[in-house]
């Protein structure tokens, strides 16, 4: 354990002092792990705590970074800035699929390379962080990695599901509906497929390891073939 808590240092410049935190954080659901109390031992629940953290530390660091901007626009920028596809680039930035935790059927099918577990695992670091060194030791770590991500990002950015939505209403057509078309995997890794249809313009489905994702490459395809279609149909 010693070798893992230094490993984490060399990459979150962080020196855990209560170990049995980390492994949690590191330890994939995959191994059914339990304490002395029968209670699960994954890194769900410190997840879940840090992903509001480091919402949390990311809309300050864009309050600060632009103080003309409206409320809309920094939600643009921080919606980017904490989805799915961001979290899992700094982790592979970090290496930190090479410290998860998970059984050797979850490595053999790529675990330590799946985008959503390194989504969750780095959440849960965060959430570690914050639970064994307090506030301002998360927020360092956030900082040095999203604050550089936030001052490259020239202007705010719009996902395609507001952009879908932005069309349909300009277009007079009814919003875009969503739909779960099929989950498969298991229950610690399931895959989503979502439809998205536009009257007139037929349907279309993506597949990612989270709903919210899903829904965005949905919309994105079917930006993708509205403007294929015009382009083909001049008027």
């Amino acid at each position: 354990m010693k070798n893992l808590s230094e490993a984490i240092f060399q990459i979150t410049n962080y020196r855990f002092k209560n170990d049995a935190i980390l492994e949690e954080a590191l330890t994939h659901p995959s191994l059914n792990k339990r304490n002395s109390k029968n209670q699960i031992e994954n890194y769900e629940r410190l997840e879940f705590l840090g992903d509001s953290i480091l919402n949390m530390v990311v809309s300050t660091i864009l309050f600060k970074l632009f103080p003309e901007e409206k409320e809309g626009a920094l939600a643009k920028r921080k919606t980017d800035l904490v989805c799915g596809s961001t979290i899992a680039n700094v982790a592979k930035e970090i290496k930190l699929g090479d410290f998860i935790i998970m059984n050797n059927s979850e490595r053999c099918n790529g675990g330590k390379r799946n985008l959503k577990n390194l989504e969750n695992a780095l959440e849960a670091l965060i959430g570690a962080i914050y639970i064994d060194g307090g506030f301002k030791n998360v927020e360092r770590f956030i900082t040095q990695h999203w604050e550089k991500l936030a001052n490259n990002m020239l202007i705010p950015p719009q996902d395609p599901k507001t952009s879908l939505q932005e069309w349909t209403q300009k277009n007079k057509l009814p919003l875009p509906e969503y739909e779960l078309a099929k989950q498969t995997g298991p229950a610690h890794s399931p895959e989503f497929t979502i439809s998205v249809c536009i009257e007139d313009h037929g349907k279309v489905s993506a597949r990612a390891f989270s709903k919210k994702v899903a829904e965005q490459k949905a919309a994105e395809l079917m930006l993708e073939k509205i403007n294929s279609g015009e382009k083909n149909n001049p008027i």
